[in-house]
């Protein structure tokens, strides 16, 4: 296995490892810490199977069943499928997919440890790839903190809701139907996480707030809640904590969902086909608790 780190201050590419044969420990190990030490990995010029996904990703811990199940790939449920193919004039997976900076389940109370995408088919426009991902780290976003930031964000706790996020998605870019259509009983219940979390491994502190699915500050007015959000969303995402993925068919990209965030640049449409197929990594316990609970103490 033969690593190469970016210049960005994240991520990393890995070569010559077949990961249609599965992890042996050793591997495995080598695999999980450059994960954590990069944030974001790539393993290039992979050829897998949906099973042979999941196994792999499956190493790493339990996976997700995405919520929007109309989209998880047919007897593979923990394979989510991110498209904008589609077929007899409907799409084939999420097409509006990570259009805001987010961290991936920090709607649920057991939020992911690691994402995986496979890509199968990559948009071009001559010799360039379009639809890059962009990752920010929250490790370096957390250390360039003013001094005066960290000691007044130590011991907040923000709410996260799908809801909201799935809500300004079919109003921003008309591709899903509405609440109103599709009906709400599906929906998990908003969440609270710290604001600034501990790395299950590596101890460090990340900031977890995030675009997409951060609504409120738990206990500030909300003026004071919505200025201090849009200053922390503004501040985690500059450029100079950023990596920008630019994909390769064959990719399996894996990045740590505590230590970033990540956005997609949606700069194609058809006849340029994507298709990437995800399967999700849970952490290893539930941190969150219910907003309900929380806001009715």
């Amino acid at each position: 296995m033969r690593i190469k780190k970016s210049a960005a201050p994240i991520g990393a590419e890995i070569f010559d490892i077949d990961l249609s044969k599965g992890l042996d420990d050793s591997t495995y190990e080598a695999a999980a810490n450059a994960l954590h030490e990069n944030e974001v990995v790539v393993f290039r010029g992979q050829k897998l199977t949906a099973p042979q996904q999941i196994a792999f990703s499956r190493r790493f811990g339990d996976l997700d069943v995405n919520v929007r199940s109309e989209f998880n790939k047919d007897g593979h449920p923990e394979v989510l499928v991110l498209s904008n193919i589609q077929k007899d004039g409907k799409p084939i997976g999420v097409v509006d997919a990570g259009r805001y900076w987010h961290t991936d389940l920090c709607y649920l109370k057991r939020p992911a440890r690691a994402t995986v995408l496979h890509a199968l088919e990559v948009p071009m426009n001559g010799d360039e790839p379009l639809g890059d991902t962009l990752f920010s780290s929250m490790t370096c976003a957390y250390e360039a903190l003013p001094e005066a930031t960290k000691r007044r964000v130590e011991g907040l706790k923000a709410v996260h809701s799908y809801r909201y996020t799935y809500e300004q998605k079919a109003r921003d870019f008309k591709l899903r139907p509405n609440l109103v259509e599709r009906g709400t009983d599906w929906l998990p219940p908003d969440v609270v996480h710290d604001v600034v979390r501990r790395h299950p491994v590596t101890g460090k502190k990340c900031l977890y707030v995030n675009e997409g699915y951060t609504t409120r500050i738990v206990g500030l007015p909300k003026a004071e809640s919505d200025a201090l959000l849009a200053e922390l969303k503004a501040h985690a995402v500059q450029p100079q904590f950023q990596y920008t993925h630019k994909w390769q068919v064959g990719d399996l990209l894996m990045w740590d969902n505590c230590a970033v965030q990540h956005k997609a640049v949606p700069n194609y449409a058809l006849p340029q086909r994507r298709l990437i197929e995800r399967t999700t990594v849970l952490g290893p316990a539930e941190i969150g608790v219910l907003a309900s609970a929380v806001e009715s103490a």
